[in-house]
């Protein structure tokens, strides 16, 4: 695996997600004593660069929320419907990047617009690069772990409910966590 950073090697051209090596994670504060992770399970994304500078690509993602998965079925039929992410109105969670810079060695953070329902906000990244490698079979990938923290009131995903002491039965605070694998197309 190589060690040098992105805007040190070749990433031009065309990189869609490997979606078998790629796990998007969330976990959101429960009750005020826990946390609750999830996952989505269908997804797509892609990175396009024409100069090999990994800072000039164009990133983009997409997300099925119907395709959520707290393993909890009340639960999730729950986040699927209105008072979350109403999959059957907004199937998707849209990322388009606006620009990537880098912060120190494999550091990078990611801006761009996250929309989910109806709501498109901007939002950062920070991204971690992981390497470039052959595979098995002679594909080239490429790997990034992706974390950011949003608001969930700042989409309309504003449900709750009171706890006896007061507290929110489930945290505004989402912290998502992405490890990304792409291969070169």
């Amino acid at each position: 695996m190589e060690t040098s950073t992105p805007s040190k090697i070749d990433v031009t051209g065309k990189w869609a997600i490997d979606p078998a090596h790629t796990n998007i994670d969330f976990a959101v504060d429960h009750l005020v004593i826990s946390r609750v992770n999830g996952s989505f399970e269908k997804f797509d994304g892609s990175i396009s660069n024409e100069n090999g500078a990994f800072e000039d690509s164009q990133i983009e993602f997409r997300i099925d929320t119907a395709s959520i998965s707290t393993r909890n079925e009340m639960r999730d039929t729950h986040l699927k419907s209105d008072d979350f992410f109403n999959s059957e109105k907004f199937p998707h969670i849209q990322l388009r990047s606006s620009s990537v810079t880098q912060n120190g060695e494999g550091q990078y953070t990611l801006r761009g617009d996250l929309t989910i329902r109806d709501v498109t906000r901007p939002v950062e990244f920070d991204l971690k690069w992981g390497g470039m490698a052959k595979d098995g079979y002679g594909n080239t990938k490429m790997g990034f772990r992706a974390r950011t923290e949003i608001d969930r009131f700042d989409y309309n995903l504003k449900w709750n409910q009171l706890t006896e002491a007061g507290g929110m039965t489930v945290g505004r605070k989402v912290e998502i966590v992405a490890n990304l694998q792409f291969a070169k197309q």
